[in-house]
């Protein structure tokens, strides 16, 4: 197919029918600047380069871009990523750059997926999203295209992202297009979300920033798009996926907290509650962790003068899992005449998911920081991680597991490669006290003593 590289006028308010914006969107009529090429990023740009064949990444960091543009991948654990991107790169389809406003210049339609993290002291850090909105200025024109992927608090697209650019480019509001247009993809699985797991969610500042949202992602999704009414409207569908999750999450951990005291196999009971259609209960854990569940609850709390008492109460109930982690060991530990000052505890996961080698936010970090604080001698243990100074532990290889007769061990986060773990081999030749975090050990032919989060003592 024929391409065209540069391009030839805007998309927005030139009243092309919807398959017209489509096919000159997908002969590359309409290049694209995807800004931010982390995690999330650079999969989304390697698969508009494949569809429309005109795309410039813009990352701050120079390691990113020379990287991208020798053909190679930074993102990890990213299947089909590595070859997708080298594909790109020697079809001259994708290229990358530290330049946002040489970017801006080249294209028609802009991309923004930055990171939107919390400060410390739990407000919206929309920094990166305001630098962006700066280079997209500097190159912006008429009949351009704005669609805004990454999770912001709602009424940040029409209150701060249209007003920021048309002040900084000296253009009126309405001369370009404006869409929020969320990113629902998972690490490990980002192209296979992007091309169509789930449709694709647009709502635009007018109709036309939503129509035209919907055209082009209807070329690289095929699951199809759902236009909502507006892009506070899809901002909020962003933020409500992960409010259920993180208030359902802190149900089944506050169920679980129950285990003891009732007697009973939590994790059992919401099985098969479960199986009722109006029912769907989480699974229970020592904490919740990542970019996306932890943070976006405090894109409604903080901004807003409406209360969230249960926002705040579900974050409070996940954010105590790590100690009622703790607070199960000590006990546990007790039970064999073992104090929690003097005890040797190995950690194993340190990411907050297995598979991904993110740390933000994981519950790893304050079970470390706990343990350490009680006195006990924390080793951790994680295959996806380098030696890191971030967690209050001395981290250890896999190879190194079995060498300490650890008087506890606590399974934080499952990875594949524990798989490997011989546990007769590991912890005190009598047997340790174990706290399986995410019910994914079977040890009944140890000697090990195991306490299941949601389950409690398994035989």
């Amino acid at each position: 197919m024929h391409r065209q590289t540069e391009s030839v006028g805007g998309v927005y308010g030139n009243d092309a029918t919807a398959e017209q914006v489509q096919t000159a969107f997908e002969n590359g009529t309409h290049p694209v600047a995807v800004y931010g090429l982390g995690k999330m990023g650079l999969p989304l740009a390697a698969v508009f380069a494949d569809v429309c064949g005109a795309v410039i990444g813009v990352d701050i960091d120079p390691a990113v871009v020379e990287s991208v543009n020798a053909g190679n991948c930074h993102v990890q654990r990213e299947p089909g990523l590595p070859d997708l991107v080298a594909d790109c790169v020697a079809a001259g389809e994708l290229r990358a750059t530290s330049d946002p406003a040489a970017a801006a210049a080249a294209a028609t339609v802009h991309v923004v997926i930055v990171p939107t993290p919390l400060t410390d002291t739990s407000e919206p850090d929309l920094s990166m999203l305001d630098a962006a909105i700066d280079g997209i200025a500097e190159g912006v024109a008429p009949g351009d295209l704005v669609l805004v992927e990454c999770t912001v608090p709602p009424r940040t697209t029409a209150d701060r992202v249209r007003p920021g650019i048309a002040a900084a480019a000296g253009l009126e509001t309405d001369a370009f297009g404006v869409a929020f247009c969320p990113e629902r993809t998972a690490s490990g699985r980002a192209i296979q979300d992007i091309r169509g797991a789930y449709p694709k969610v647009v709502g635009g500042v007018d109709d036309e920033s939503t129509r035209l949202a919907e055209c082009i992602y209807a070329s690289i999704n095929d699951s199809g798009v759902i236009a909502v009414a507006d892009a506070t409207t899809a901002e909020c569908v962003k933020l409500f996926e992960g409010l259920y999750r993180d208030v359902n999450i802190a149900l089944a951990n506050e169920l679980a907290t129950f285990t003891d005291e009732l007697d009973v196999d939590v994790r059992a009971a919401i099985e098969a509650a479960n199986t009722q259609p109006f029912c769907d209960i989480h699974d229970p854990g020592p904490g919740v962790g990542g970019h996306c569940i932890p943070v976006y609850p405090h894109f409604l709390i903080e901004p807003f003068d409406t209360e969230a008492p249960l926002l705040e109460t579900a974050r409070e109930v996940n954010d105590s899992m790590p100690v009622f982690t703790v607070e199960t060991l000590r006990e546990e530990l007790a039970a064999d005449g073992v104090e929690l000052a003097a005890a040797s505890v190995l950690v194993l996961g340190l990411t907050y998911r297995p598979g991904v080698e993110e740390t933000q936010t994981s519950p790893a970090r304050p079970i470390a920081e706990r343990l350490s604080a009680a006195g006990a001698d924390v080793d951790g243990i994680d295959p996806l991680l380098d030696d890191t100074a971030e967690f209050d532990l001395e981290q250890l290889p896999l190879s190194r597991a079995s060498e300490r007769d650890y008087d506890a061990i606590v399974m934080v986060t499952p990875h594949d490669e524990f798989g490997a773990l011989d546990w007769d081999s590991i912890g005190r030749p009598a047997g340790s006290v174990v706290i399986d975090g995410r019910d994914t050990l079977t040890l009944s032919d140890t000697s090990h003593r195991v306490y299941t989060v949601g389950r409690g003592p398994v035989e």
